[in-house]
């Protein structure tokens, strides 16, 4: 067994998913072996109790150890899946409207704990209060965003099939594994274990090991609000036993957000035994101010889109392509606003940026920076660690930033922008492209039809133009390239995480069969509806 470390926002290093004689056994072999020692057998003998050592908790803001959390055992990781396949059979056979019921009260909780929420997000991973907050009222708007429409996306579709009836219905999948990052750690397992459960699945979530407590506080919130116990379980592993999860044919989608080496491995593992993975692998989002612009609207947005939580965030601006003309405008109120932000306690409110959630990001940042400046990138402000207990990093801004540096290639997670001069509107756009990755963009400029040219030009999954990327559930979210595929988020997100169904009546009709494609009691024709006028 070899192992390949980790992207920056997870820990630990990832297993190779299964040796080959377990990759060549059929699903139905596996599914006859004996379920309490399944996932012994995946990877070999797991019994050593050095796979199963306590979580440390940090606290990023005086790097001393906080706590530490227990790893389940076999039996009982065994017992929780068995749990989750259960509850399934149940969960899927309730209507959706009483599904989401649930979602409602959840909302409630995490506006009623935003305050604890945004602690527990403080004192884990450095997460400002001020954003911790807002992290925890952008959960409650998603749950209420699909209380009210997951009925109207799950809807099935009547085909046009001439001479007969064709339908296509959205059904759950399964035990949904999620496997999600530290940044957000609420947000992050909302948006994908919202939707999931309001089409029918049920959720694992395996967080990161530093958000531990996180994790198990959401396992909490979805008890409290009524859910079955099955219905949401929290898996505290370490990276390298979640291989034994992904392998087990009880569950059968996985969605991971995290760095590519990670989400790659999940992608093998996954692909081994046939099952759906949703990947969001992180980006190197393009901030592109073109030469009509308005300026100084683009340099106060750009602060945000940037040190906003740290600069942690895969859809944060990492590159900001400048048009020449409007570069010297642009630094000009960027950094007159960069030197505003207030360095600090996560746990105070006045704080806009906090420590980096872990000695390690600190160090990677360090070597970016160094690297691109021994290649001719030019620091204009801050560029070295804060001295002093905590995992802090100031503000940084770096210019003459060009392919081929550290800066440019690679995602920056943290407080550091990087400036990239362009020389015309084209000539930011291929700067833009000249990257591996393809999450988001934002696009400033006054003409609204060459926005829509350019946003085609751009090769990423979102653009935003005049505007800072963002997560919305009303709207599908997601990239291309290395950031991944699939959608999370609004409708299309929601049926990413089902699977579409055709049922087709050779010779039939619309008369006889309701939308969702099943004939109808005693010939009764319900095909003429509000919704079905003909």
């Amino acid at each position: 067994m070899f192992a390949v470390p980790l992207d920056r926002r997870h820990e630990g290093s990832w297993p190779c998913p299964l040796p080959p004689f377990i990759a060549k056994l059929t699903y139905h072999a596996r599914a006859q072996m004996g379920r309490d020692q399944m996932a012994l057998r995946k990877l070999g003998d797991s019994s050593s109790p050095a796979r199963y050592l306590p979580l440390p908790i940090l606290d990023p803001t005086t790097g001393a150890t906080r706590t530490r959390y227990s790893q389940p055992t076999p039996a009982e990781l065994e017992s929780k899946i068995s749990r989750a396949a259960a509850e399934f059979v149940r969960w899927s056979r309730i209507p959706v409207a009483k599904r989401t019921d649930h979602l409602r009260a959840v909302a409630k909780l995490f506006r009623v704990g935003a305050p604890r929420w945004a602690e527990l997000m403080a004192t884990e991973m450095g997460k400002p209060v001020r954003e911790g907050v807002a992290e925890s009222e952008k959960c409650a708007w998603a749950c209420e965003h699909y209380a009210e429409h997951a009925e109207a996306y799950l809807l099935p579709e009547s085909l046009g099939v001439s001479g007969s009836v064709a339908v296509a219905g959205y059904e759950p999948v399964g035990v949904v594994l999620g496997v999600m990052p530290w940044n957000f750690p609420f947000w992050q397992a909302i948006r994908f274990a919202v939707p999931a459960l309001a089409a029918g699945n049920v959720v694992l979530l395996k967080p990161a090991s530093n958000v531990a407590g996180c994790g198990l506080a959401l396992e909490k919130i979805f008890r409290k609000a009524g859910a079955p116990a099955g219905a949401f379980q929290t898996l505290l592993l370490e990276s390298s036993r979640v291989a034994e999860v992904v392998g087990d044919p009880r569950v059968r989608m996985v969605s991971v957000t995290g760095g590519y080496r990670a989400g790659t491995e999940v992608a093998r593992a996954a692909g081994a035994v046939a099952k759906k993975v949703l990947l969001e692998l992180g980006g190197s989002d393009p901030f592109l101010v073109l030469g009509d612009a308005d300026v100084r609207a683009a340099a106060v947005a750009a602060v945000t889109a940037r040190f906003q939580n740290t600069g942690e965030s895969c859809i944060a601006a990492k590159r900001f392509i400048v048009v020449n003309s409007c570069l010297a405008e642009f630094l000009e109120v960027f950094e007159a606003r960069v030197l505003r932000l207030r360095v600090g306690d996560p746990h105070d409110s006045r704080t806009d940026v906090g420590p980096l959630a872990k000695k390690e990001l600190r160090e990677e940042l360090v070597r970016q920076i160094e690297g691109s400046v021994r290649a001719g990138a030019r620091i204009r402000l801050g560029g070295a660690p804060r001295e002093g207990p905590g995992f802090f990093f100031p503000p940084t801004v770096v210019d003459r930033v060009r392919p081929g540096m550290p800066l440019f290639d690679e995602e920056v997670f943290g407080p550091v922008a990087s400036i990239i001069s362009a020389p015309s509107d084209a000539g930011a756009v291929a700067l833009a492209n000249e990257s591996r990755f393809g999450l988001g963009a934002s696009l400033w400029t006054r003409d609204p039809r060459r926005a829509s040219e350019l946003a085609r030009e751009i090769q990423v999954g979102m653009v935003f133009v005049n505007g800072m990327v963002r997560s919305d559930p009303r709207v599908p979210f997601g990239g291309v390239k290395e950031s991944g595929f699939g959608r999370e988020l609004g409708r299309h997100g929601l049926r990413e995480l089902t699977t579409t169904k055709l049922v087709w009546i050779e010779g039939g009709s619309a008369r006889g069969v309701d939308h969702g494609g099943r004939p109808q009691v005693q010939g009764r024709d319900r095909s003429r509806s509000r919704r079905d006028p003909r």
